[in-house]
């Protein structure tokens, strides 16, 4: 499992940059969320802090 980010429901807000122990987000230059799966631990720590729901783990 990786988190996956819905491009259409994300703000760019920061929310599950700040919570993400691996930092593993990042926001693109268009200020959309970015997950490296290569870092991301599947915690679902960035799935519980996203106030939007753009965040699922698959």
């Amino acid at each position: 499992m990786v988190a996956k980010i819905d491009a259409d429901a994300c703000t760019g807000c920061g929310s599950c940059i700040d919570e993400c122990p691996a930092a593993a987000i990042s926001l693109s230059d268009d200020d959309i969320a970015v997950v490296d799966e290569d870092e991301c631990l599947d915690c679902g720590a960035c799935e519980d802090a996203c106030p939007n729901g753009a965040i699922t783990l698959e």
